[in-house]
């Protein structure tokens, strides 16, 4: 099964482009998939402190932290479709990340301190981020939060593999053939 966890509140943004190339290229091959849409689903990706109480433990007090955390077990490949903003993941992404990737669930901890991550049943990620800032830009100046923080230490970290970051950039201000060409280009990457 492929998740893709889908990260943008508008349906005519440029994201909401790739998410329909995504599951249009799904649907021709035949492949199932599930969504994961954060904004549709009204996730709150505040930490309150009835659900911070339980963080500890491995518990949660949000009903759609139970169904993502099902969803992503029972997938073999995560396709994440978000936009980059100030050189990271949106807001509601990190709070997804704080709340669904629990201990017990996402990683155990180990004697040391270190995790082991549990999430071995996802063999294939994609990371397909947007913005205005070319790859390179977000890479070397912007701090590569993508890489480092996102995909490195915390996907790496409970058990996500051979993860692949494409980025479409200049998406305000570029050219709508470079746009075009990008999107023409997933299939063969998914």
């Amino acid at each position: 099964m492929k998740t893709i966890v889908y990260v943008h509140p508008w349906d005519g943004s440029y994201n909401h482009a790739i998410l329909s190339k995504v599951v249009e290229t799904f649907k021709e091959r035949n492949q199932q998939y599930q969504i994961i849409d954060l904004y549709q689903d009204e996730f709150d990706p505040t930490y309150h402190a009835s659900e911070l109480k339980l963080y500890s433990r491995g518990q949660y007090g949000n009903d759609l932290v139970g169904k993502y955390q099902s969803m992503l077990k029972s997938s073999n490949e995560v396709i994440f479709i978000f936009p980059v903003w100030w050189y990271n993941v949106p807001a509601i992404l990190k709070g997804f990340l704080d709340k669904v990737l629990l201990k017990d669930f996402a990683y155990i901890e180990n004697k040391n301190g270190s995790m082991k991550g549990l999430l071995t049943n996802i063999q294939s990620v994609k990371v397909i981020t947007t913005g205005q800032a070319p790859k390179w830009y977000i890479q070397f100046i912007g701090g590569n939060g993508i890489k480092k923080t996102f995909i490195k230490a915390t996907l790496k970290a409970v058990g996500m593999k051979n993860i692949q970051w494409l980025h479409c950039g200049y998406v305000p201000l570029g050219k709508n053939e470079n746009r075009v060409k990008f999107l023409n280009s997933l299939p063969a990457k998914l």
